[in-house]
C-alpha cells in the first residue's frame, strides 16, 4: 500500500510538473512592446496591425539586417551602408557601396521613424514599408542578390528555419516572410528623444541655450517650410537648386513618374540626426553642413521645377549659420545611435 502511495505520488508530482513547465513557457511568439513617440507625433503611416512586432519577429529581423548573407558573394549587409552612429546613414560614402566595389548614383538614405513615411527612397519609387528591402536586396549595384536564390538559401539555414518558425509559424521560408520581419525591424529604429524633444516636452531642467535659441527661431523663419516639426521633413518632393550631375544622369521623381514636372526632384530628408549623417544631398556632394548652408545661401541653380520658395535663395548671414548649426545639434539623438537594441551583432553561423 505505501509503494502505491509512493507510485502515485510520484505520477501527481510527474503530471504536476509537466503542466507548470507549459505553463511558464508561452505558446507562441511574443508581443513587443515599442516605446511610445510623444504625443505630438502624427500617427503612423505603416498599417502595424497587418505585421504585428513580436520579440521573435524584431530578433528574426535584426539578424537579417546585419548578415552579409543576404548579398550575391556573402559581403554586403543592410547593416554595412546602414550604420547605427551614422544615423543608419553611410558615414563619409557620397554614394551607395555595394558587391564587387560597385557605386550606386544615390547617397544611402538613414532610417529612423521609418513607419511615419509614406513614400521611401530619395525619388519615393517605394510607398510600403514591407516592400522596401526589395530594391537594394536585388539592385545589382547593392547587395545584387536574386530573391529566389536568397530564399532558397534562407531555407536550407537550420538557423533561420527555427527563428522563422518562432516568429511565423510553421512553414516555408517566403519573401512575405522575409520583408515582413526586416519590417519588424526597422519598426523599432525610432527617434524621438533628443534635446529638442525634451525642450518641447517641457523636462525639467532642459533648456535651449541663447545660441540654440536663435538657431531655432532661424530655422523656424527659413527652413520649417519644408522641414516640418516634428519628424523635420514634409514628406514632399522638390528640386532645391543642385546643379545637375552629368556623370550621374539622374532626373530624380521623374524616373518614378516619367512627369517633367518631377525633374530633379527628390524627397526632403529628416534634419533629425542630421549632424551625425553626412555627406548630404541625394548624391553626398556636400561633406559639411555648412556647405549645405552656402548651397542655398548662394549657390542655388536656376531651374524650370526649381521649388518656388528658393526662387531667391535662402540668405543666410556668417552669424545665422553658426546659430543654426547649433540649433541642428539638438536634433542629435545619442540614445538612438548608441540603443544596444539596434547594435550590429555578429553573425557566425
Amino acid at each position: 500500500m505505501i509503494k502505491y502511495c509512493i507510485y502515485v505520488a510520484c505520477i501527481f508530482l510527474l503530471v504536476w510538473s509537466c503542466r507548470k513547465g507549459t505553463q511558464d513557457v508561452p505558446a507562441g511568439p511574443q508581443p513587443y512592446k515599442m516605446e511610445q513617440p510623444p504625443d505630438y507625433f502624427p500617427q503612423p503611416v505603416y498599417d502595424m496591425s497587418q505585421n504585428p512586432l513580436t520579440v521573435q519577429g524584431v530578433a528574426l529581423g535584426r539578424r537579417l539586417f546585419y548578415d552579409p548573407r543576404l548579398s550575391r558573394d556573402s559581403t554586403i549587409s543592410c547593416g554595412f551602408c546602414h550604420q547605427q552612429f551614422a544615423a543608419f546613414a553611410h558615414f563619409d560614402h557620397p554614394l551607395s557601396h555595394g558587391i564587387q566595389n560597385r557605386n550606386g548614383i544615390r547617397s544611402v538614405p538613414v532610417l529612423f521613424n521609418l513607419i511615419w513615411e509614406k513614400d521611401l527612397m530619395w525619388d519615393g519609387g517605394v510607398n510600403n514599408l514591407e516592400i522596401q528591402p526589395l530594391t537594394p536586396i536585388t539592385d545589382p549595384n547593392e547587395m545584387g542578390e536574386d530573391l529566389a536564390r536568397l530564399l532558397a538559401r534562407l531555407n536550407a539555414d537550420a538557423k533561420y528555419r527555427g527563428m522563422f518558425r518562432d516568429a511565423f509559424g510553421e512553414g516555408e521560408i517566403n519573401s512575405q516572410k522575409l520583408f515582413r520581419a526586416l519590417t519588424q525591424f526597422m519598426a523599432t529604429m525610432n527617434s524621438f528623444h533628443t534635446k529638442y524633444d525634451s525642450v518641447k516636452q517641457k523636462i525639467p531642467g532642459v533648456q535651449f541655450t541663447a545660441e540654440e535659441a536663435n538657431g531655432y527661431q532661424i530655422f523656424q523663419q527659413k527652413c520649417a517650410s519644408c522641414h516640418k516639426a516634428p519628424m523635420f521633413t514634409d514628406g514632399s518632393f522638390r528640386n532645391n537648386g543642385l546643379a545637375y550631375n552629368p556623370s550621374l544622369h539622374d532626373a530624380g521623381r521623374m524616373r518614378i513618374t516619367n512627369n517633367t514636372s518631377d525633374y530633379l526632384k527628390f524627397k526632403v530628408p529628416s534634419l533629425r540626426n542630421i549632424l551625425k549623417s553626412p555627406p548630404y544631398m541625394h548624391d553626398g556632394r556636400f561633406y559639411d553642413i555648412f556647405n549645405v548652408f552656402e548651397h542655398y545661401s548662394t549657390g542655388i541653380e536656376q531651374t524650370p521645377t526649381l521649388d518656388p520658395l528658393l526662387k531667391n535663395g535662402i540668405p543666410l548671414t556668417d552669424f545665422e549659420k553658426r546659430e543654426l548649426y547649433f540649433f541642428l545639434n539638438t536634433l542629435t539623438d545619442p540614445g538612438f545611435i548608441n540603443s544596444k537594441n539596434l547594435s550590429e551583432i555578429l553573425i557566425t553561423n
